[in-house]
């Protein structure tokens, strides 16, 4: 018992670090993530939700049942698809950005809660380009906007939080003010209307035209859309 009190303090503390290094970059997936899992430990009923609301979807509970990875995308055969596709715009913004997915941790999924959160950790510059967010703290807040209308939990909350105190305390950020309300209140809306994204196989969209792919899920490219499409 002394064990696992200890455990949930450990995992408190470093959920905390988490939190206050969030307040001074904003665009650390890593940190978000060491947030989660300590979450998890401390309290794991806030998580759980999450779990279970991806289990009321059919495509959520298909995925949780099935477990289908992401893997490692070749980003040299992706490059090659033509223009527009999902495959060729996921890696024109991996490369843009720097990324390299072989450069990311591979994170287990032994049971449902280490899946969902394996899976939203892979897909997360996929959802970025599905989207239209940058990756910059402006276009990070808008997308954990968007993840609040989409992922069950406070999370979302937490991290808009923690991007907006950011933005209280560093004056360069304050002066973004604008941009990063504006993608906040566009990723909300778009959120709203928006068809679930959780559990998607991905892996069998690459050569489909991604303007398509958004029309299905019902994914508005500019702000003015979301907001009338959300009215």
């Amino acid at each position: 018992m002394m064990i696992d009190g200890a455990r949930k303090v450990v995992h408190g503390v470093r959920s905390a670090v988490a939190f206050f290094r969030l307040i001074e970059d904003p665009d650390r997936l890593d940190e978000v993530f060491e947030l989660v899992e300590g979450l998890d430990r401390v309290q794991p009923a806030m998580v759980e939700r999450m779990v279970e609301a991806f289990r009321r979807e059919e495509i959520g509970a298909a995925a949780l049942a099935q477990r289908p990875r992401l893997g490692l995308p070749d980003m040299v055969v992706l490059g090659q698809l033509p223009r527009g596709t999902l495959g060729r715009e996921f890696a024109e913004h991996m490369r843009r950005n720097g990324l390299d997915p072989a450069a990311l941790p591979q994170r287990p999924s032994e049971d449902e809660l280490s899946y969902a959160l394996a899976h939203l950790y892979e897909t997360h510059d996929l959802w970025h380009v599905l989207t239209g967010f940058d990756t910059d703290v402006a276009g990070e807040l808008g997308l954990q906007a968007f993840y609040l209308g989409q992922v069950e939990g406070k999370l979302g909350l937490m991290l808009i939080a923690m991007g907006l105190l950011n933005s209280a305390r560093d004056p360069g950020a304050y002066e973004d003010r604008g941009r990063r309300m504006d993608a906040i209140a566009r990723g909300w809306q778009l959120s709203r209307k928006a068809r679930p994204l959780f559990g998607i196989r991905w892996q069998d969209q690459w050569h489909r035209p991604l303007h398509q792919i958004q029309d299905e899920l019902h994914l508005p490219l500019t702000q003015a859309d979301a907001l009338s499409s959300a009215a």
